[in-house]
C-alpha cells in the first residue's frame, strides 16, 4: 500500500471529524456523530495495521476491513445529508471521496 492512500485516510479521519464537531446539539446529531465519527476514523487506522502485516492474506484482511468501514461511513454521511442534519452541499466532496477511496481498496483486495 503506497504513502498517498496511507496520507488520503488521515485526511478523510480529519475531515470526519471536523463534520462530527459541527453536528447540531441534539439526540440524532449526536447518534450519527458518534456513529460516522468511530467507521470514518477506523479507515485509517486499519490502512495502518494493513501496511505492518506479516503475510499477504493479513494484508487483504486488513484491506477488507478498512473497505467496510468506508463503506459504513458512506451510510452514515448518507444518513446525515438524508435527515438534513448538514447541508447537502456540503457532504458532496466528502461522499466523492469515500467512493474514492472504496475503489481504492477494492483494487488492492482484488489485484
Amino acid at each position: 500500500m503506497n504513502q498517498d492512500i496511507k496520507e488520503r485516510t488521515f485526511n478523510f479521519g480529519l475531515r470526519i471529524v471536523n463534520i462530527a464537531q459541527h453536528l447540531p446539539d441534539t439526540k440524532a446529531g449526536h447518534i450519527l456523530g458518534n456513529q460516522v465519527l468511530r467507521s470514518g476514523t477506523s479507515i485509517g487506522a486499519n490502512v495502518e495495521e494493513a501496511v505492518a502485516s506479516y503475510s499477504k492474506s493479513e494484508f487483504i484482511f486488513k484491506t477488507n476491513i478498512a473497505l467496510k468501514e468506508a463503506r459504513e461511513t458512506h451510510y452514515w454521511l448518507r444518513l446525515i445529508e438524508g435527515s438534513n442534519l448538514v447541508k447537502s452541499n456540503r457532504l458532496q466532496d466528502i461522499l466523492n471521496e469515500t467512493e474514492e477511496i472504496k475503489i481504492v481498496f477494492y483494487f488492492f483486495i482484488f489485484n
